[in-house]
């Protein structure tokens, strides 16, 4: 199971989960293309880690594990995972 970002990271993109996350699978970064262009930051499902340690660092409460995303945000789901099919 993996960690997702949802709605509230939208026009925020804090980047204090892409600092502590130990597996690096949360992306665009600052450093990346398209970083500027991107609503929101993704966590890539194959590669989490379920550690937890973006969920704490998270100022806007935006990550969820899979299987606690609020139902209205579900579809983040797929739009995480999406992000990474899509070759970002």
């Amino acid at each position: 199971m993996a960690y997702v970002i949802t709605e509230p990271c939208i026009g925020t993109k804090d980047n204090s989960c892409v600092e502590v996350c130990p597996v690096d699978c949360i992306h665009p970064t600052p450093d990346e293309g398209g970083y500027e262009a991107a609503e929101m930051l993704f966590i890539d499902p194959d590669e989490c880690i379920d550690c937890d340690a973006c969920v704490e660092a998270c100022p806007v409460d935006a990550i969820f594990a899979e299987d606690s995303v609020p139902a209205e945000w579900a579809h983040y789901i797929d739009r995480n995972a999406a992000y990474y099919r899509q070759g970002r």
